[in-house]
């Protein structure tokens, strides 16, 4: 199996009034193509700073002190922002806890969707809104037509993640980030939204998806990892749960 992500003595700290605070504690990790992997851990453990730093998201504040992200064989932390843009999106690309935070407002869900294609793909306007109701469709949002004209306060919040999940895979990335995706959705939603994962997954996209809730990646197929003050603690945890 191709490796398609590797982390190698990951340190990374954020720097503020009250001085270092460090983030991510000397992490390797490793993704495979194609495959599924839950980091499990609690809130302000260090999971979501090491999710953002695969695509080097994370703040101003904070600086990788040591180690290196190999995606798809480059390492991300070498490259300039210009570099980067034609990382994020087309290589890999993030899905955020709170899709109203990623989701603009003031555009439509089509014009978000197929945005990334135009730039990353150079397809032009008819192809790219083909591509986007597929998408739309393949992540479960029902009447595709009439909803790409629409915005994203006509949404639900488990339908705005299943439209950002639509932007993420707009340019066929080969790895999917998803930062605690269903840790704003009632039970009922999230279990869609594991299942759409599920769907992904199995399209041979590898995902890398982090969550506190333990309960919710017991029935499904990941290789679940906890993470916590900083560090993998556990390579499988569902093999110590069972």
């Amino acid at each position: 199996m191709e490796n398609l992500l590797k982390i190698e003595n990951l340190k990374l700290a954020f720097h503020g009034p009250f001085g270092r605070v460090p983030a991510v504690r000397g992490v390797d990790f490793s993704v495979d193509a194609g495959e599924t992997v839950a980091l499990v851990g609690e809130s302000g453990c260090g999971k979501t700073a090491l999710c953002r730093s695969i695509l080097m998201l994370h703040s101003q504040h904070a600086d990788i002190e040591e180690g290196r992200i190999l995606l798809a064989g480059k390492d991300v932390t070498g490259l300039t922002e210009k570099e980067l843009e034609s990382v994020r999106g087309k290589d890999a690309a993030m899905v955020f806890q709170d899709p109203m935070s990623s989701l603009n407002p003031t555009f439509s869900i089509g014009s978000q969707i197929t945005s990334p294609m135009r730039i990353h793909e150079k397809i032009g306007r008819r192809e790219a809104r083909e591509k986007a109701l597929r998408l739309l469709e393949l992540v479960g949002i029902d009447n595709p037509e009439a909803r790409f004209s629409q915005y994203p306060h006509h949404f639900s919040g488990g339908m705005r993640q299943r439209v950002a999940i639509a932007i993420a895979l707009a340019c066929n990335p080969r790895l999917i980030i998803a930062d605690e995706p269903t840790g704003n959705l009632d039970p009922v939603t999230a279990d869609g939204i594991m299942q759409l994962f599920q769907k992904i997954a199995s399209q041979g996209c590898a995902v890398v998806m982090s969550t506190h809730n333990t309960a919710l990646i017991e029935n499904y197929p990941a290789r679940a990892v906890l993470f916590s003050k900083g560090k993998i603690r556990e390579v499988d945890l569902k093999a110590e749960l069972a």
